[in-house]
């Protein structure tokens, strides 16, 4: 159920007040009175008037529930109301912000520009001020620094999730959850990949740029692909296997789930099983104080469990992991932190100064090696694929006795499984926001 109007007016103020509190932080750290933060502006394409999408700045939307409005500005003084300086310029061309208006207007002080430049002479003094944003969203004299000291700080705490943000995580979750029920039907009835790609959108009330990542709708071979970026318009003669990873947004914040889906063949439907089992044990391991990476680590170890059940492997578990023959089968990082940034930030960060906590040795594509803390927002997604180029270099491999070649030539055709959830860590119990939402539908 989404939070009322009232309950989201209440959990943002302390929101707020959690932000102000990093913000002083940060800004003594740095020696700095005031942070500024900039929307971002609209870019246009290379010899051509069209805009590209507009993607706002992650720290902008951290303040404020605004994903479209550029030229807007934010300033934080510490001991001061945070102060929004929101563009709503007087435009026929293009439909303009509304005024403002929601739960969070009354917690900030307001201030409607109609011109950007207007912006300048509501700013505190930019000379005194960490200002964050890309370099073309200066204006004069207001020119972003972006300073280490307080961008690591930041972005360091940022991976600790206020209950307004998991809220909103919440909200997105079952928004993105609507949509997967919807996509699984299409797929159920025949659909090919671009129609189910459009009743997706249909569902989760998005369209392409709303969405938080382009969505991978990936039937049967396309399924290898682990970043399938297209929808092909065609059916197959055969839908076989279906993997959807998809999301959706709620006021800047994401939700990214993936499912996938067999169409009664036995032995993938043991595959998709088996993935599933170790994504949940994996999705229990979030805890206070566990170090990702082992999760990552055992996500190798219990992976080659089930190729070894399932005879796609020979021998024992351990020795496909010792081997690195998993690695071909699962070629990427168990997860990463989510939040205002599908990938979001700091995942390697070693503490509020920086440095970086390197990955594990050979685990090139892990994006998260921070220890787990309450708060964090984190996904798990397991995978076991059937990669023809990865295969063929096993295949020529010293490890290639260790492969039962013509169950992988069997499996093949289905391309591969992957399963993922949103999960927040706490103090007891993790919160899968992912099988809750699915749990209510």
């Amino acid at each position: 159920m989404s939070p009322s109007s009232a309950s989201l007016s209440a959990l943002y103020r302390d929101h707020l007040e959690v932000l102000q509190q990093r913000a002083a932080v940060a800004l003594q750290r740095g020696g700095y009175d005031h942070l500024l933060i900039a929307a971002g502006k609209t870019k246009y394409q290379f010899l051509d008037d069209r805009p590209y999408p507009f993607a706002i700045n992650p720290h902008f939307k951290a303040w404020v529930p605004l994903t479209e409005h550029a030229e807007s500005w934010l300033a934080i003084t510490p001991g001061q109301p945070p102060r929004l300086i929101y563009f709503q310029p007087d435009d026929y061309w293009h439909l303009p912000p509304a005024a403002p208006s929601g739960y969070w207007v009354e917690h900030l002080d307001v201030q409607v520009i109609n011109q950007p430049e207007q912006a300048k002479a509501l700013l505190p003094d930019p000379s005194r001020a960490a200002i964050l944003g890309e370099p073309d969203a200066a204006l004069p004299n207001v020119v972003p620094n972006n300073p280490d000291s307080v961008i690591n700080y930041l972005h360091f705490h940022r991976a600790y999730k206020t209950p307004y943000e998991i809220a909103l995580m919440a909200q997105a979750s079952a928004r993105a959850v609507t949509a997967h029920r919807a996509a699984e039907q299409a797929f159920r009835a025949g659909a090919s990949e671009l129609d189910i790609h459009r009743a997706y959108l249909a569902a989760c009330q998005h369209n392409d740029l709303d969405l938080p990542y382009g969505n991978i709708v990936a039937l049967n071979e396309h399924a290898a692909v682990l970043h399938y970026q297209y929808q092909q318009a065609e059916k197959p003669t055969q839908s076989r296997s279906f993997l959807i990873d998809a999301g959706a947004q709620v006021s800047g914040y994401a939700a990214d789930i993936t499912r996938t889906y067999g169409n009664g063949h036995a032995l993938f439907e043991q595959l998709v099983a088996g993935v599933d089992r170790v994504q949940q044990d994996l999705a229990s391991q979030v805890r206070h104080g566990k170090d990702y990476r082992q999760i990552h680590l055992d996500t190798h170890r219990q992976l080659a469990d089930v190729l070894v059940d399932l005879g796609v492997l020979k021998g024992s578990a351990e020795a496909a992991v010792a081997e690195r023959v998993t690695s071909t089968f699962f070629p990427h990082g168990v997860g990463h932190l989510i939040g205002l940034q599908v990938h979001d930030v700091a995942g390697f960060q070693r503490d509020e100064d920086g440095g970086r906590i390197e990955r594990p040795d050979g685990h090139p594509f892990l994006r998260l090696t921070r220890p787990l803390a309450s708060g964090m927002a984190v996904t798990i997604e397991p995978g076991i694929y059937f990669i023809p180029t990865l295969l063929s270099k096993l295949k020529a491999s010293a490890a290639a006795s260790m492969v039962d070649w013509q169950v992988v030539e069997h499996l093949l055709p289905f391309g591969g499984v992957r399963i993922e959830d949103d999960v927040v860590c706490t103090e007891s119990e993790p919160l899968n926001l992912t099988r809750e939402a699915f749990a209510r539908l």
